[in-house]
């Protein structure tokens, strides 16, 4: 038939400016490399050698997550050079937990139409997540598909491997009554909730905290804990870690107990800060509610050895992190109690 030949860029799809996303991208990625990374940017996958001689029985630790709806925020506000680091957040914590290294990281960044500023944008916050937690961003997917997402709306994804010893495994089996909880500040309600954040938002008169925009300090990125807790590792024999994600402390620490404990939490023994005050008394939410959607101002828990609280502690804090003892293990039915 005559006419105008179709091209894929009248579809909606510009390869022209993928392939640019990929040149702004390489120094990004390279300065996350490790040397065990075999191949560079671009192909069609990405390869990782363990080395033979350093682990004795290596486990491989998987986990892959989004950021939820703080995305919808980070749009509205046109920000987007920290959603990067959630999404290496949510993945390298979840891995840490049972005792793993993060050593790679791969993303999946989708839109409608590719704008190439934006998603520098994101892709150096992966960079920099991953810089942080020592994984190397070895590759990647940028998907570009019209009339699937509007303009100016994006989604993302992320995976991450990490390795640990056989023997040095932490699954919450050693756990005692007796046992002591540690929580470590999170840096605000880190990626999850945000959907009813977004509602709070919404019916706000004082849209500000402390005289500072409440939806900018709401996008805090989410606090990475891998290189503290690795040295942690090295001081203290650590029993078990539950990284606080949706349902906060009530629902992710039972994950990590064995059937006949039970984990009473000291709500006096930290302070959430004036983001969960706000959200609490903006949205009316009542404690139950902020303790099952919220981190509350604790993004990691730990549970060590009553004997290895003040070591654990002081590790921690010496490493730069804001710690707690915030609760015991006591015999019960696997649950948290609030006392």
């Amino acid at each position: 038939m005559p006419g105008k030949t179709l091209t894929y860029r009248d579809a909606g799809v510009d390869i022209d400016a993928g392939n640019e996303l990929v040149e702004r991208i390489k120094p990004l990625v390279q300065k996350t490399m490790r040397s065990e990374v075999l191949s560079g940017l671009g192909g069609f996958g990405g390869l990782f050698a363990l080395s033979g001689d350093k682990y004795d029985e290596p486990v491989l630790v998987s986990g892959t997550d989004g950021v939820g709806t703080k995305l919808k925020l980070a749009q509205q506000l046109d920000q987007h050079n920290t959603i990067g680091i959630d999404l290496v957040a949510m993945c390298v914590n979840d891995v840490l937990v049972q005792g793993a290294e993060p050593l790679f990281f791969l993303d999946y960044f989708a839109c409608g139409r590719l704008d190439v500023d934006i998603a520098t944008d994101v892709i150096a916050g992966i960079a920099n997540g991953c810089q942080q937690a020592g994984a190397a961003l070895i590759g990647g997917e940028t998907a570009e598909m019209p009339d699937m997402y509007a303009d100016g709306e994006y989604d993302l994804a992320g995976f991450c491997v990490g390795v640990v010893e056989r023997k040095a495994l932490i699954d919450g089996s050693t756990i005692a009554a007796g046992d002591r909880i540690i929580g470590l500040a999170s840096s605000g309600p880190h990626a999850n909730g945000y959907s009813l954040i977004r509602k709070v938002l919404e019916i706000a008169e004082n849209p500000n905290i402390d005289g500072e925009s409440a939806a900018q300090l709401l996008m805090a990125p989410t606090r990475i804990y891998v290189k503290p807790v690795q040295h942690l590792m090295t001081a203290v024999s650590i029993k078990g870690i539950a990284h606080i994600t949706g349902g906060g402390i009530t629902d992710n620490v039972p994950r990590i107990l064995p059937q006949e404990l039970h984990a009473e939490i000291d709500i006096n023994s930290w302070r959430p800060g004036p983001v969960f005050d706000w959200l609490a008394v903006t949205g009316r939410i009542v404690p139950e509610e902020m303790r099952r959607t919220f981190n509350c101002g604790v993004g990691m828990v730990i549970v060590v050895a009553e004997h290895d609280v003040d070591t654990a502690i002081d590790t921690l804090q010496a490493a730069g992190e804001t710690a707690w003892e915030i609760g015991c293990i006591v015999t019960g039915a696997g649950e948290v109690t609030y006392v």
